[in-house]
């Protein structure tokens, strides 16, 4: 039997399991290593193969595909640093619990150690940023090989997919000639099994009914409870917690991540302003609880972490279907490592509808304050961040997907971006808090997810513009607005603003581009906003044009600082005087 045949079945049948295991995308990097599985997995009928040249952006772009649709992706690459490429975005795919299956191209064993071309040491390559990883067998035709393969890349997407999801890492050492067998009739046809060789079945985590009796009678004997919501993608989670929220009379604090914020869901229990209200002093001591539930990754308010914390006498409760320790703070009281739907439902079922309604109407009370003040933000002529954000909600058509980039744009989300019931999807990649590969994630989550608006800051735009090559690729519609404020304004609010000297060398890093220029290299369509009505109409305009569309929004640091500062303090002038009568 030739090296060829081998090769190919090998290949053919971990190509053919792949399909059956539920992968529908593959983004593959060119390369020579990589060659004979490419040409195989391009020959399937159902596998649908996306062409990335920058290896960063490919894996970004993966990460974005199986993020959206919430099905494992698979990435191939060829050998050497093509494979060191993929590594933020594997990074970011461990801590936001995202699907992948990466398959990197290798040298055979002899030609590793012995200074050949293109030779870096890939085993365990990724560390412990990845669940599971395989150094693969040298491809051989026998049943016990091919069995072999399928098995592997069975147990593959199902440890991808396996509560808590993450990245998994395949190493094909290859040995040349790399061009396989396409003209075979029965390339993909398996002799048994022809199903999928071996299904794997993992169940939901859950309590034993006294366990959950038991955390019902905490909440039934706690007078002031609240439940936080951080970044959590899980269909149906909305309903099982508003239920659990309605029997509890607790406050859902939602973060913009958790998709609370947004549908046709009952939005009475939902707060959405206290990243503003908590950092008032009056309103922490008088929301002050005795027990927090907490669901999904960790918020991205910073002074809600700080109530938190504050609040370590409180009996709290983090509930985590990931098995993971979500709690930097080493706050929590209770880990339970439980679905999360399954949890709200069982508590619920033992739970006694509270009649005690004062503490939730506080919060209620403070919040809507704090919503009345903050939407002063739209008496702004300038353009501004914060009033971009704030009309957001009004803008956005039905349906709509909104990416949003690191630094101030997730944060500005998380201040002016309310409760509406558009059922506006909201993502962002919050694993490792990155600004890399935004651009390129967002745009792999707009094949699955459509109409597409990216929020992000000049700072991510540059450093992901190659992820652009994907839209006119593909054809992908993406709406940008791209908020430039000429450098990283974040670092504004932070305490380095208060030593200047260095300041802008150091953190402000004004960039000085005219990004029109970089727009027009990929086909897109641009245009410099110039007043809110511009932007208006602008928006509104490219609902009806497709490919790349570019609304570029100048804002002036140190008048946003300010900005930010005196709605702040405005709306804790008004929370103090409500609280002292």
């Amino acid at each position: 039997m030739n090296h060829q045949e081998a090769l190919t079945s090998y290949i053919a049948a971990f190509v053919a399991e792949l399909v059956k295991s539920g992968v529908e995308d593959v983004v593959v990097s060119p390369g020579s290593r990589s060659t004979p599985m490419a040409m195989v997995m391009a020959e399937h009928p159902e596998l649908r193969v996306h062409i990335h040249v920058d290896e960063r952006s490919a894996a970004f772009f993966a990460l974005g595909i199986a993020k959206a649709s919430q099905r494992p992706a698979a990435l191939l690459c060829t050998s050497g640093t093509a494979a060191a490429n993929y590594y933020p975005a594997i990074v970011e795919a461990q801590y936001s619990r995202v699907p992948l299956i990466v398959l990197t191209a290798d040298r055979p064993h002899e030609l590793r150690d012995v200074g050949a071309p293109q030779a870096i040491d890939q085993i365990h390559l990724y560390g412990k940023n990845v669940k599971w990883f395989v150094e693969m067998a040298p491809p051989e035709n026998t049943a016990e090989m091919l069995r072999y393969a399928r098995t592997v890349c069975a147990r593959a997407a199902s440890a991808a997919q396996t509560s808590p999801a993450g990245p998994v890492h395949l190493n094909f050492p290859f040995r040349e000639p790399l061009v396989p067998q396409l003209d075979r009739n029965d390339l993909f046809e398996l002799s048994e099994r022809t199903e999928g060789y071996v299904n794997i079945h993992s169940g939901q985590f859950g309590l034993p009914n006294e366990e959950y009796k038991e955390m019902a009678q905490i909440f039934n004997s706690a007078q002031k409870g609240i439940i936080v919501c951080g970044p959590l993608e899980k269909a149906d989670f909305s309903a099982a917690v508003i239920k659990l929220a309605e029997k509890l009379n607790y406050p859902i604090i939602a973060d913009p991540l958790s998709q609370l914020r947004s549908g046709l869901h009952e939005g009475s229990f939902i707060i959405d302003a206290y990243d503003s209200f908590l950092k008032n002093d009056d309103a922490k001591k008088a929301l002050k609880p005795d027990v927090i539930i907490r669901f999904g990754a960790m918020p991205v308010s910073k002074p809600l972490t700080i109530f938190m914390k504050e609040n370590s006498t409180a009996r709290q409760i983090i509930v985590d279907g990931g098995r993971g320790w979500r709690d930097p703070a080493l706050l929590s009281t209770e880990m339970i490592h439980c679905d999360e739907i399954l949890f709200c439902e069982s508590v619920t079922s033992f739970l006694n509808t509270s009649e005690n309604d004062e503490f939730i109407a506080l919060w209620k009370k403070i919040n809507d304050l704090t919503r009345s003040k903050l939407a002063d933000i739209n008496a702004v002529d300038e353009l501004s961040e914060g009033k971009l954000f704030f009309q957001l909600a009004e803008l956005l058509p039905e349906g709509s997907t909104l990416f949003v980039g690191n630094s101030m744009p997730i944060r500005d989300l998380d201040t002016f971006f309310h409760y509406n019931q558009k059922s506006i999807r909201v993502m962002a990649n919050r694993g490792a808090n990155g600004i890399d590969g935004t651009v390129s994630t967002a745009l792999g989550a707009g094949m699955a997810s459509q109409p597409l608006y990216l929020v992000l800051g000049d700072l991510t735009f540059f450093h992901d513009l190659n992820g652009l090559i994907a839209s006119k690729q593909y054809g992908i519609d993406i709406n940008i607005l791209l908020i430039n404020n000429n450098g990283g304004g974040i670092f504004s609010f932070l305490p380095q603003a208060n030593h200047p000297r260095n300041f802008e060398k150091l953190f402000g890093t004004p960039l000085d581009l005219d990004f029109s220029h970089a727009i027009k290299m990929f086909g897109g369509q641009y245009v410099l906003i110039s007043d809110w009505e511009h932007f208006i109409s602008a928006f509104q305009q490219n609902m009806d044009r497709s490919g790349i569309k570019v609304m570029e929004i100048t804002t002036n640091r140190d008048r946003n600082l300010t900005e930010h500062r005196e709605l702040w303090e405005s709306v804790s002038r008004e929370i103090s005087r409500l609280l002292e009568g």
